[in-house]
């Protein structure tokens, strides 16, 4: 199944709709500090899970850098990281 559809419309017009919501969406209640800390690790190693680069510090779009700053990770940060995160378990 695609992500858009396609009409007609009489008169001779076609249009197309996109779908932009994710297949596999699931919405998630952060249930305790550990909880968001994982989503929050989730967040910032998902450039690196996909192999858009190396670090993840050479991300520039990511609050990772905020993080750094405050402290709260090293720099050269993510060498043991559990990449799953589930949904309502």
């Amino acid at each position: 199944m695609s992500n858009y559809r396609r009409y007609f419309i009489p008169g001779g017009t076609w249009f197309f709709t996109i779908n932009l919501l994710q297949r596999h969406f699931w919405e998630h209640a952060i249930k305790d500090e550990t909880d968001f800390q994982r989503h929050i690790d989730y967040v910032h190693v998902n450039p690196l899970k996909h192999k858009l680069l190396s670090q993840v510090k050479d991300w520039p779009y990511s609050s990772f850098h905020r993080y750094v700053e405050g402290g709260i990770y090293p720099v050269n940060w993510c060498r043991e990281v559990d990449l799953d995160v589930h949904g309502d378990q």
